[in-house]
């Protein structure tokens, strides 16, 4: 303990090691002489001399089967394994010492198992003694928090021994559903049921519970978070049996619960024929590759072993960090090295530019993703929105049909059913494009796949509720009673793959989204789990606030997956065929036209129109509120120069201001 203290080289302090070894092994031959009854002090010349030769080759063993490497504040059992290897090494040595230096009659080998003994005890005993003292300092010095272990398996036991050899955690407690586990001790810890956790929360004044159980299914996990909700303690967990096997989290590497656990739902396995039917072999053009689902799809069909995949994306950054991202994952794939990853910046606006990809890099799948998603900002954006979701899907669908790509996936949105706003109006009308196009005689089979929020994309909520939370609150909802769909990235990219490789042309693919989530349960979950209390009229000593702002500009209180009644199974479990009613390229054709020109004229009443025309069931319910038609038309739809006009220029101002 004083070596550990002393800033001493590391060579020192393992002379100094081996000096205290050497008084240990002949203090244990001391003493197995007093307890035989033997005289140490009056032996023969042999006696010492073997001794003294036992001993130095002693230590040459003990260095060489590391003893001296090994920090005594992190002994565990390896280091007991070496410890009993070395003292039973110097046993033998002695044994041989004493059958070549002494006398047949005057050699003692009873003294030998108590020396094996009484060493051990020295040697070992003294060295987890210093570990025990070590860390009772460390505690007491830097108090580490009481936490209380969820899961007693072997993921518990690796993480109790890694918070016990840290400086954050002090485990006090396990608590496992298992009977056989009941009263048993861990490591030095007992085990409990789940029922004692609100005791073991007093006793211990715990904050945290960790979660130790990566091998539990999502709905075990969310079964086991109901249980924890209620306690006023921060419930975290481990990283997955995957992470810590592949080595990209160590199993002390706790963090806060997967939005995935809350839902419950596990992933349907995938079907290895329906991901490699588009994909394998071939070359894929993924478009908005930059972005959280445009991504997870490129990060999907790279493991699916393509010829060539083309990233297209007008956010530059993005696609950098996907494209490095990307080519770092390649050297873990087998046959990674014949892939092609090839960035391209652009926008599908760019007729050009989608023509020469496609043609160039001999496209044969294409899963368009690019579009403005953010219902608040397209609202006021309606041109650019129109331009993007709208005549992008156009441009980038009339090149695949050039040049005969197979497979044409839209990514669609539970939002282009019956929408209320400008962006679902938007993709509702995109994809009415390609089911107009699949009437055409093309070889491109034209699909779309439907899905709702996606946990963990660019604007997600969960994300800002952690944040509000973590700051003190209050955690802001839109309305009380406002649900969506969810759905995690990697489970929605899946599906997405899976379900163009069974297009027939024109097919609207709906994914299952299980039942919808009311937005204001999942934040007062969050709240819970992270170990505070909900403040409302019925408790005014909560921590965090919930506020409601108002449903924001054409956003609805309910989501809807499907325009009409008719749905059909597919191959998968879920997967589900859409059967709606569409224009037919003749009728969709002039008002493509006619939205266009009103798209370059500026005219939003003319764009209004015009979607409410060509989308079923669109009903706007807020007032244009586009900034440029307010200020550069004045809303008087004459056209008016900020320069010739004082109060739109004053308009102006007054949106720099705010």
């Amino acid at each position: 303990m004083i070596l550990y203290t002393i800033p001493l080289s590391r060579t020192l302090k393992r002379l100094f090691m081996m000096l205290a070894d050497t008084i240990m092994l002949i203090g244990a031959l001391l003493f197995s002489c007093l307890l035989l009854g033997q005289d140490f002090f009056n032996q023969q010349q042999g006696f010492y001399l073997a001794l003294a030769i036992s001993t130095v080759l002693s230590i040459a063993v003990f260095t060489r089967i590391g003893l001296y490497r090994m920090l005594v504040l992190y002994m565990g059992l390896h280091s007991a394994v070496a410890l009993i290897q070395g003292v039973t090494l110097s046993a033998a040595l002695l044994a041989a010492a004493f059958f070549v230096l002494l006398e047949e009659q005057s050699a003692n080998f009873a003294v030998l198992p108590i020396f094996w003994m009484m060493a051990l005890l020295f040697i070992g005993g003294s060295r987890f003694l210093g570990k025990v003292m070590l860390q009772s300092l460390i505690q007491n010095f830097r108090p580490k928090e009481p936490v209380i272990i969820y899961g007693a398996g072997s993921s518990g036991m690796q993480l109790v021994v890694a918070l016990q050899n840290g400086d954050q955690y002090l485990p006090v407690a396990f608590v496992d559903d298992s009977q056989n586990m009941l009263g048993s001790t861990v490591h030095g810890i007992r085990v409990y049921s789940p029922n004692s956790l609100f005791e073991l929360i007093e006793t211990y004044s715990v904050r945290q519970i960790l979660l130790a159980i990566p091998s539990a299914t999502h709905a075990e996990r969310k079964e086991i978070l109901n249980r924890l909700e209620h306690l006023p303690v921060h419930v975290k967990t481990v990283p997955d049996l995957f992470d810590m096997v592949s080595g990209k989290a160590g199993v002390d590497q706790v963090r806060d619960i997967d939005i995935e656990d809350l839902l419950g739902r596990d992933i349907v396995p995938p079907n290895p024929e329906l991901l490699g039917a588009c994909i394998q072999g071939q070359s894929v053009m993924v478009t908005g590759a930059g972005g959280s689902i445009g991504s997870e799809l490129c990060r999907q069909i790279i493991t699916i072993n393509p010829a060539r995949v083309i990233l297209l994306d007008s956010f530059e950054y993005g696609l950098y960090e996907v494209e490095s991202e990307l080519r770092d994952k390649l050297g873990s794939i087998e046959g990674g090295d014949k892939i092609e990853v090839i960035a391209l910046l652009g926008s599908v606006c760019n007729q050009a530019q989608m023509e020469n990809a496609i043609k160039i890099f001999a496209v044969d799948t294409v899963y368009h993703v690019a579009a403005y998603k953010q219902v608040p900002m397209v609202e006021k954006n309606i041109v650019e929105g129109a331009q993007n979701n709208i005549f992008g899907t156009l441009v980038a669908a009339k090149a695949a049909a050039k040049y005969k790509v197979k497979n044409f996936v839209l990514i669609s949105t539970d939002k282009a059913v019956r929408p209320t706003n400008y962006m679902g109006a938007t993709k509702r009308l995109a994809e009415q494009v390609l089911q107009a196009m699949a009437q055409q005689k093309s070889e491109t089979k034209f699909s779309m796949v439907r899905f709702g929020n996606v946990l963990g994309s660019s604007g997600s909520v969960v994300p800002l509720f952690r944040k509000q939370i973590s700051s003190g609150g209050p955690v802001t909802v839109t309305h009380p009673e406002v649900t969506r769909y969810f759905m995690t990235v990697q489970e929605a990219a899946q599906l997405v793959i899976q379900a163009g490789s069974m297009a027939t042309g024109g097919d609207v693919f709906v994914l299952d989204m299980h039942e919808p989530i009311r937005i204001v349960d999942l934040a007062k979950k969050m709240v819970h789990l992270m170990g505070y209390d909900i403040k409302d009229e019925n408790s005014y000593r909560g921590d965090i606030a919930i506020e409601y702002t108002g449903l924001r500009p054409g956003e609805k209180l309910y989501e809807e997956l499907l325009i009409g009644e008719s749905v059909t199974g597919t191959e998968h479990p879920k997967i589900m065929r859409a059967e709606e009613e569409t224009l037919s390229w003749k009728e969709l054709e002039p008002l493509l036209n006619k939205l266009e020109a009103a798209c370059k004229r500026i005219d939003l009443p003319a764009i209004r129109n015009l979607l409410m025309e060509a989308v079923d069931g669109f009903e706007p319910k807020e007032d244009v509120a586009d900034p440029l038609w307010e200020i550069y038309y004045n809303g008087s739809g004459q056209e008016e120069s900020v320069a010739k006009a004082p109060a739109a220029k004053s308009k102006v101002t007054k949106l720099f201001k705010e």
